[in-house]
């Protein structure tokens, strides 16, 4: 009874034989990344079973099949990057199970239909690069659990509706590229989980919207627009103009005297630029700060700055929640992590430095073997950076994603990646007072040294629990790893940490990120014990596991699954995790 099959990532071409559609158990139909042709047989429609459909990345054509949309159980449709033309199917608002559509790349013209406001389960919409037409429909707004939408490059015309502004769960938006008028909705002020935004090459005009996505947004987000600005902008502006009216009438002289004075004034603020953190309290608190452990903190920042040549992408080594880690080595030949951190927004420089600081000093005490070393860190007009030691094995997500890497990363290496990731989280969240929660544990923050060893980066998320403050209204972390409840803005505690390390434990065994999985751990009818045997969850590019270490495989899987339970009471403390791992082939439940 076949109800799983995953062909992608080969060399297959031909065509979809319709003959699937008689697969009446399918459930997972996974043929992307091949040079298929010919187009999507209606027949698909049969398996009516199939909650995950991917043909992307194929060379399929013609129009969508209608029939698709009578596939009730679909809550996972990507058929993205292809060449199928025609009109979105009404038919697709009818999907209720629907989490994730992606029809990105292709041909497909017309309008979005506004059937899709029904599908109330949507997380992820990508229509990108296409030749969608008209406005977009005021339904879209119903999407109250919408995580990411991007409608770029397509013909979209006409003005923004109103009702986007109502997407409270949408953390990405991208509309760049169309032919978009008018001003950008009021309502788009209240969008308070938004992160990333892009309104780019369209026609808005009038001022942007004052939250913290806008605020922080680069310039080529708004540019080629017909007249975007924001109402800080506009008074700087006028300012501006009054004192160039005021120049353009005074003695030539004179103005030689003012650009005298600018040049002086600049060359005594960069001469006192870098100043360290022992001040007394409340001084220079918009000034720069700099402390590096065992450093010249200003001859340190200059040497960090000039070995990355001002953070150029050639020496990013990998990415997190809160910056880019990159890689310094000095003339000296001593090499160093540098965590470039997310601009500050300057209206929030004093509120982002203390608690910046504060959260350094928190950092400074922690020492455990799992924990990658902090030396210090800058705070500067430029740039914010933490500086760390540099591990050799690079991230665990690098390794993973290379065949000849992951090879290399055994089932004994795997286990104790796994181990030592447990042990880093539960120094944090039983070993400290107060428990440090990390927020943001990733297979991109998981560092490996020459032996394996894992060591967990990237505290820049990370706050201390106070007995009194514990809801942490503000989502930090990394998509595809974040407790779901820290979406609703609900209590952040430790069991955010062990829902996050669940993921990445799951990672390691399988390979990969198991992001089907966790859709499916969101049905009903989950896939555990139903489609997915032993075999399935385990990296194909090893030999299967024999025992003993084979029996801690098992046991491992076991144990990340009870870190997935929805509510955070039903899962396991660190410390029982770590503690359930001492007991030999004994795979009891913990709770």
């Amino acid at each position: 009874m076949l109800n799983y099959i995953d062909l992608s990532y080969n060399k297959f071409f031909g065509e979809i034989s319709p003959n699937w559609g008689w697969s009446r158990n399918l459930k997972s139909f996974k043929v992307s990344h091949n040079n298929i042709a010919g187009s999507i047989p209606s027949e698909l429609a049969n398996a009516t079973k199939l909650e995950i459909l991917d043909l992307s990345y194929n060379q399929l054509a013609g129009k969508i099949p209608n029939e698709l949309g009578g596939l009730k159980l679909l809550f996972n449709l990507e058929l993205n990057d292809n060449q199928l033309s025609g009109n979105v199917p009404t038919e697709f608002g009818f999907l209720s199970e629907l989490a994730l559509l992606n029809l990105a790349v292709n041909r497909l013209s017309g309008s979005v239909p506004e059937e899709f406001g029904q599908c109330s389960k949507l997380l992820y919409l990508n229509l990108s690069n296409n030749k969608l037409t008209a406005m977009v429909p005021s339904q879209i707004g119903r999407l109250h659990s919408l995580q990411d939408l991007d409608l770029s490059h397509n013909l979209f015309t006409e003005e923004l509706p109103s009702e986007l502004g109502y997407l409270s769960s949408l953390e990405t938006l991208n509309l760049s590229y169309n032919q978009f008028s008018g001003y950008i909705p009021n309502t788009f002020n209240t969008m308070s989980s938004l992160t990333a935004v892009d309104v780019s090459y369209n026609m808005l005009a009038g001022p942007l919207p004052n939250s913290k996505a806008f605020r922080n947004a680069s310039a080529k987000a708004f540019e080629h627009n017909k007249g975007l600005c924001c109402n800080a902008m506009m008074k700087k502006s006028k300012r501006k103009y009054s004192k160039m009216v005021l120049v353009s009438i005074i003695a030539p002289i004179l103005s030689t005297l003012i650009l005298l004075s600018v040049i002086l004034g600049t060359f005594f603020t960069r001469s006192s630029r870098v100043r360290n953190m022992v001040e007394p309290e409340g001084a220079g608190e918009r000034e720069n700060c700099v402390t590096i452990r065992g450093f010249d903190g200003k001859l340190m920042y200059e040497s960090l700055i000039q070995a990355t040549e001002d953070f150029n992408p050639k020496y990013c080594i990998g990415r997190g929640g809160s910056g880019s880690v990159y890689k310094a080595m000095l003339p000296t030949g001593q090499v160093f992590a540098v965590k470039k951190l997310h601009e500050i927004d300057d209206d929030d420089e004093v509120a982002n430095l203390k608690s910046f600081s504060n959260e350094i000093d928190a950092l400074t005490e922690v020492k455990h073997r799992n924990i990658v070393k902090l030396y210090g860190f800058c705070s500067h007009a430029k740039y914010s950076f933490l500086v760390y030691e540099y591990l050799e094995g690079g991230s665990l997500a690098k390794m993973l994603a290379s065949e000849e890497k992951a090879k290399q990363l055994d089932w004994n290496k795997r286990i104790q990646v796994v181990k030592g990731v447990a042990n880093a989280l539960t120094y944090m969240h039983h070993e400290c007072f107060p428990p440090v929660i990390h927020r943001d544990i990733s297979s991109s923050n998981i560092l490996l040294d020459s032996e394996y060893e894992a060591r967990v980066l990237d505290f820049g998320t990370a706050r201390i629990l106070n007995p009194d403050l514990s809801k942490l209204i503000s989502f930090a972390g990394t998509f595809g790893y974040s407790a779901p409840e820290l979406a609703y803005g609900t209590e952040a505690n430790e069991k955010c940490d062990v829902y996050s390390y669940g993921v990445l434990a799951l990672e390691v065994i399988m390979g990969k990120h198991p992001e089907d999985l966790l859709l499916s751990l969101s049905l009903p009818e989950s896939i555990i014990g139903h489609r997915l045997t032993l075999k399935d969850l385990l990296d194909y590019r090893l030999p299967p596991p024999e025992d003993p270490i084979g029996e801690e495989v098992v046991f491992t899987i076991k144990l990340a699954f009870s870190c997935l339970q929805t509510k955070p009471q039903s899962r396991p403390t660190m410390n029982k995790f770590l503690k359930s791992f001492q007991l030999e082939n004994q795979p009891h439940q913990i709770h």
